[in-house]
């Protein structure tokens, strides 16, 4: 490169070392994975919200329980549908299965909707971990690809035996683009998580929520059958 000439950002990673051109593109590759489970879990949790808004509103529009199981019971479901035909459906198995029997009932249909809630919130929290790692790893990774390119800079500076600041700052500079392009990876990874794990924490309390109400709804039925 000529003396006094721009540096661009090919320029930097063109002329890193290899060990830091690895650590920069592993870094960029983690930086894509960010925004594309980012833009998936944007989706998700929108679909969800809706699914739950929609759901809401045919229970309690006065449809009888029997016609929205019916309904939903034929086709895949997840978030409040999913609890609610869950818990349906081991009612009619306990009232087929033992007609004139409701002891332990109330409990089984508490501990099926804990589990339908438990897997929901798993299927909502799948791969905020790798978002929680890149976030917290990122900068640190960035960091390492930055002294091990100093640390070569230096070398070179030894070799040429010149310290002025032309020789001097394209190493540095390539060296601290890793951080920089650390940095970019963890920044998004870091905001991201957060906010999902905060939308997480509220689907869940809504599932929770209309456990709570459904589970009430059952056992004022079962006093009224038993």
């Amino acid at each position: 490169m000529p003396s006094g000439a721009p540096l661009s950002i090919w320029d930097l990673f063109q002329n890193a070392d290899l060990v830091v051109k690895l650590v920069m593109v592993g870094l960029l590759v983690a930086s894509i994975m960010v925004w594309a489970i980012a833009i998936e879990k944007l989706i998700l949790y929108s679909r969800t919200r809706r699914a739950m808004d929609g759901f809401e509103q045919a229970f309690w529009s006065g449809q009888s329980l029997e016609e929205l199981y019916r309904a939903l019971a034929s086709r895949p479901t997840h978030s409040m549908a999913a609890l609610f035909v869950a818990a349906m459906r081991e009612w009619k198995r306990s009232l087929e299965g033992q007609p004139r029997s409701f002891a332990g009932l109330q409990m089984r249909i508490e501990k099926v909707m804990e589990v339908t809630i438990q897997r929901e919130i798993a299927r909502l929290e799948r791969h905020l971990l790798v978002l929680a790692t890149i976030g917290s790893a990122g900068p640190f990774v960035g960091l390492f690809g930055t002294v091990w390119g100093i640390m070569t800079s230096f070398r070179a500076i030894a070799g040429q035996q010149s310290t002025s600041l032309a020789v001097v700052a394209p190493g540095i500079a390539e060296a601290l683009f890793a951080t920089a392009v650390g940095l970019i990876a963890a920044i998004p990874a870091t905001i991201f998580y957060n906010k999902f794990v905060s939308d997480v924490n509220k689907q869940a309390q809504r599932l929770q929520g209309f456990a709570d109400e459904f589970a009430a709804i059952l056992s004022r039925q079962i006093d009224e059958r038993g």
